[in-house]
């Protein structure tokens, strides 16, 4: 079976043949942690994890490689973290700091319905030379500027080591931006220090408040933190080698973080290309708008799974996922009420029609559709078919990620019926009748009993 990719860096769509079946490999940039993930972070984990899952089936579950990253240094994290842990040295307070974050970004992921991936190596962990031998950011700006593809300049705010931008012919080739293009409609200040506007920062010197890693390039010593793009090619060659076969992302990542990570590492190694296939899924908006705290439609995955935060209520992981996949991943999504409604209506018809039946094997036309550049949309129209089976339609849910056991759907639900309990004892009859009339249209049913023991109210439920 051949999976039929959109690629970016060709513009077109072609047969993903993969550098080795017995170890296909995938990357996909991951969060910062600076703080919760919010509605646009949750898009790419879900739509990679549909095709991890899919490549784990055609190729074993033992070849395929999955990395992504999680972006633990930053110049706001590094600010919050000396404020709030003052009593440890910067580069641990960062971790420190961070830790919560990272620990809640794994949590929602889950909740998502989202496997883990193979690795998920830390940025901080990746700086210096390591005694495993994994490539390191250190020694890739080492052979850079080796190799003359970066050299170290004295800006105002001390020495950076800069990406020697001219030294690549092609750049520019994934994002279609020529260096003579972007020069033509330059509005950036010309930065005295560079030899060219668009050089870009590789290690920055940092001051005595500043983290900073110590590290020798050529004859001179530099305490300082990497740049930020940097960070994803020492840790892509780290587990997945100097060329592997799929670097994901979203579309905003396009240029200039994945430009930049695709020079330093053909500058770096001489390869013709770090990633044979580049995929960039589409960006997402809320009600029409770019998200944005401003505007005050800004939700982290965590306020929507447990906070009655879109539409006065929290919503189910799997109904947020099944919102993500209701569209392409190319395409734009506009994250809203009615979205979320209507995914949670299609959860709801599938839910009632598998009650009681056994998973099927997967019929090869759900496996096409995924496999024709992960098109989730007609695979989703194929499973609300009216001729498609309970058990083939409880195969294809759980192939997507949509768990369907009672296990899963248990923890929401609970809550509900917590809400509901704590109503009555409350005695706000009408609020909690309306808790199980909504349950009820969507095919869930309440039944209500005393504990034999201390005569207290327990509720039960079933699939009507």
């Amino acid at each position: 079976m051949k999976i039929r990719i959109y690629n970016t860096l060709t513009r077109g769509k072609s047969i993903f043949e993969p550098i080795d079946e017995k170890n296909v490999r995938l990357y996909v940039c991951g969060p910062t942690v600076y703080g919760f993930p919010h509605l646009g972070n949750a898009r790419p984990v879900i739509i990679f994890d549909v095709l991890f899952r899919l490549m784990r089936y055609i190729y074993g579950s033992n070849h395929v490689t999955y990395v992504r990253n999680i972006t633990d240094i930053d110049d706001k994290i590094n600010a919050d973290a000396a404020v709030k842990f003052p009593h440890l040295p910067l580069n641990q307070a960062i971790r420190q700091f961070t830790r919560k974050t990272a620990t809640q970004y794994q949590n929602d992921m889950k909740q998502l319905g989202c496997l883990d991936p193979t690795h998920q190596p830390r940025a901080t962990d990746f700086i210096l030379p390591r005694t495993d031998e994994k490539f390191d950011m250190v020694s890739m700006i080492r052979q850079l500027i080796d190799r003359n593809h970066a050299y170290i300049a004295h800006g105002k705010e001390g020495r950076e080591i800069l990406f020697r931008i001219n030294s690549m012919v092609d750049y520019g080739s994934l994002s279609k931006r020529s260096l003579k293009e972007q020069k033509a409609g330059i509005r950036i200040p010309v930065e005295s220090h560079k030899e060219n506007p668009f050089d870009f920062v590789l290690w920055k010197e940092s001051t005595e408040k500043e983290p900073g890693w110590t590290a020798t390039f050529g004859c001179e010593e530099i305490r300082g933190r990497p740049g930020w793009h940097i960070e994803c090619s020492a840790m892509t060659c780290a587990y997945l080698g100097k060329v592997f076969d799929i670097h994901g992302g979203g579309l905003d990542l396009m240029f200039p973080h994945h430009e930049n990570e695709l020079a330093q590492s053909r500058c770096c190694f001489g390869t013709k290309v770090m990633a044979n296939v580049w995929m960039h899924n589409s960006l997402l908006r809320v009600d029409g708008k770019k998200m944005s705290k401003s505007l005050g439609n800004f939700h982290t995955v965590h306020e929507i799974l447990s906070t009655p935060k879109i539409g006065g209520r929290y919503w189910p992981g799997a109904v947020i996922r099944l919102a993500m996949l209701m569209t392409h991943y190319r395409e734009p999504i506009d994250f809203n009420l009615n979205r979320l409604q209507e995914a949670e209506n299609i959860l709801t018809k599938i839910m009632r029609r598998v009650s009681g039946h056994q998973r099927e094997i997967l019929d090869q036309l759900f496996l096409d559709d995924l496999a024709n550049d992960l098109n989730t949309t007609t695979y989703l129209k194929r499973m609300l078919s009216q001729n498609i089976r309970p058990g083939m339609l409880y195969a294809a849910a759980e192939f997507i990620g949509l768990n369907l056991s009672k296990s899963n759907t248990d923890i929401d639900i609970k809550r509900i019926i917590q809400i509901r309990l704590n109503l009555i004892a409350k005695k706000k009859w009408v609020k909690a009748d309306r808790i199980r009339d909504y349950l009820l249209d969507r095919g869930i049913k309440l039944k209500d009993s005393k504990d034999s023991e201390n005569g207290e109210r327990i509720t039960k439920w079933e699939i009507n």
